[in-house]
């Protein structure tokens, strides 16, 4: 024989269960919705500083650009340009630099994400041949903007920075977002490895 009031009381005690959990989802999300919109708008807040369109008078201004492709999206470079850090590229990412008129020297020093056995086994013979590797040298007039394009092939092989046609570099560029400040590797405790 079953207590009706006993019953009753479970289906009650049941219904206010579930309520309670609905309300814990749903007070979850309205507070990841209003934390979600305060980090946006904060992001949205400090936008990088537009790029240069021209360089300082007696400099001349270089472009160090990226497009995203899955080919080589693994291979990173920490690029260099005269001996000075620049930035680490990743996919659909640019980096600029005013240097002083005469030979600029683009250096990379390769690193590559770890991902499958393939990938790690590659990234693990890059590790022991990493050194610091001249990827273009060029003589940079004063007052001239130059567009160099980076590209890898699979597992850091291949690994290119060519120039570009003004035209042709400002607007692939135009589709890519600033590269993020990085700290420097230390090159000291990378030529020891």
């Amino acid at each position: 024989m079953r207590n009706a009031t006993l019953c009753g009381f479970a289906r009650v005690s049941c219904v206010k269960s579930v309520f309670h959990i609905f309300a814990t989802i749903f007070l979850a999300f309205c507070a990841l919705i209003l934390f979600g919109g305060a980090m946006l708008a904060e992001a949205q807040d400090s936008k990088p500083a537009p790029p240069p369109t021209a360089p300082s008078p007696g400099k001349a201004l270089i472009y160090i650009y990226r497009v995203s492709r899955f080919v080589g999206s693994a291979t990173h470079d920490h690029l260099y340009i005269n001996g000075t850090y620049l930035a680490y590229l990743h996919n659909g990412e640019y980096a600029w630099m005013e240097v002083a008129p005469g030979t600029a020297v683009v250096t990379g020093l390769p690193e590559m994400y770890y991902g499958g056995i393939i990938q790690s086994t590659g990234a693990a013979l890059n590790d022991a041949r990493k050194k610091e590797n001249e990827r273009i040298r060029f003589d940079a007039e004063a007052g001239k903007t130059y567009y160099l394009k980076w590209t890898s092939g699979t597992m850091a092989t291949g690994i290119k920075v060519t120039p570009q046609d003004p035209g042709v570099g400002a607007k692939e560029m135009s589709k890519l977002h600033p590269a993020s400040p990085v700290e420097q590797p230390d090159k000291k405790k990378e030529e020891g490895k």
